[in-house]
């Protein structure tokens, strides 16, 4: 079996969607239709933006009951994102904050997922 790390997001707008994670990644998009958006995560993972109107079987889930987390080296890292991602005007659910696992914060997409940036602690 071929190796492919795919994570899928229903959302209300899979255009929308995509526009944004465009700009907060700064990756082009892979593959595109009307309802479904496909975009590059790195390491071979790829994003997956399926239009919730067109999920087959339909879901039954809310938006932002979903989460996708990057690690990143440090704490000065997980700073300097959430920086990056403030300017860009991410919504942001939780500052840089110590947490038992590691340093961290959480920005929302357009439909509310959650998106954390953390520095595991060692």
């Amino acid at each position: 079996m071929a190796d492919f790390n795919l994570v899928v997001l229903y959302v209300d707008d899979a255009q929308a969607s995509s526009a944004f994670y465009q700009k907060l990644l700064e990756r082009p998009v892979a593959q595109s239709s009307p309802k479904f958006v496909l975009l590059p995560l790195g390491n071979g993972a790829m994003l997956g933006l399926w239009q919730r109107d067109a999920v087959e079987p339909p879901s039954a889930s809310e938006a932002g009951c979903s989460e996708i987390s990057w690690a990143v080296a440090n704490a000065e890292e997980v700073r300097a994102t959430f920086e990056t991602w403030t300017r860009r005007g991410v919504r942001i659910a939780q500052p840089p904050t110590a947490m038992p696992f590691g340093h961290t914060f959480v920005a929302l997409d357009p439909d509310g997922h959650r998106l954390r940036v953390l520095a595991p602690t060692a």
